[in-house]
């Protein structure tokens, strides 16, 4: 019922940026509404947002799978919630009406906010003090979650480095096979295409082009010597997925969704 009414009291342009009750848009929406071309989207995501050394995620932006959509995939797969105030720096990138409509529509939001805000100086000294302590004891509770959260990534790195360098690959490439062949089959999506379609995946998570890496080490394997068949052997997209612990990681955390996804 919230939502509903979230929905009618909207501006126009509040609901072509899909602005929700924090105020916050989507990368999708943002870019959809500058007009800009739909071709570039993944590669204006990671310039501006997961590549930007100036941009935090979730403090200026956050991501979900889940906000995924399943009707668009490729380059509008990929969205992230953004904050009003880094939306506004985006916008300024942008040219035109309608990068010009969306930094008036989000600097406005932003006084709207200081406006709301209680102005700690005509506190009473107690009040000051009190908030002085919770800000504080707050900071400090996100620096906890935040090295909390950087452990448990390094562990989790360090378990799949493990496994990688347990598993023979000829092994590994057998249960990969086996488990994109059960959800091709479930799905009813073409093996080849399947497989295509996940190296994709993997290309857009990882920022990497398969590609040049194929090439690289075939060049490697050329000047150390290698016969044709082990070059053929090597050189293959799965090998050269298997001998890099990072890719190797993500590209079975792609698997395991599809599976769940389609009940394998």
């Amino acid at each position: 019922m919230n939502e509903v009414n979230i929905m009618l009291l909207q501006t126009p342009i509040e609901a072509a940026l899909g602005v929700d009750e924090k105020g916050m848009t989507t990368a999708r929406k943002l870019y959809e509404f500058l007009e800009m071309d739909e071709t570039h989207y993944s590669r204006w995501c990671k310039a501006n947002i997961t590549g930007n050394e100036f941009a935090e995620e979730n403090v200026d932006y956050f991501y979900s799978p889940s906000m995924a959509s399943e009707q668009k995939r490729g380059n509008f797969a990929q969205d992230f919630k953004l904050t009003a105030h880094f939306a506004k720096k985006l916008s300024c990138k942008g040219s035109g009406k309608k990068a010009e409509l969306a930094r008036e529509y989000f600097t406005t939001l932003e006084e709207r906010v200081k406006e709301m805000a209680i102005n700690r100086s005509e506190l009473s000294p107690q009040m000051q003090m009190f908030y002085a302590i919770a800000d504080g004891q707050a900071k400090i509770e996100l620096e906890q979650k935040r090295q909390a959260e950087k452990i448990e990534r390094v562990e989790k790195t360090v378990n799949n480095m493990k496994e990688v360098m347990a598993t023979p690959i000829g092994d590994w490439k057998a249960e990969i096979n086996a488990k994109v062949r059960e959800i091709a089959i479930k799905s009813g999506i073409d093996f080849q295409s399947l497989y295509a379609q996940m190296y994709g995946e993997l290309e857009n998570t990882a920022h990497c082009s398969l590609k040049r890496l194929q090439d690289n080490k075939k060049a490697r394997m050329v000047k150390a010597g290698n016969t044709n068949t082990a070059i053929k052997d090597g050189t293959t997209k799965i090998a050269v997925i298997f001998e890099k612990p990072q890719l190797k990681a993500i590209f079975e955390g792609i698997v395991k969704r599809y599976a769940m996804a389609y009940c394998v």
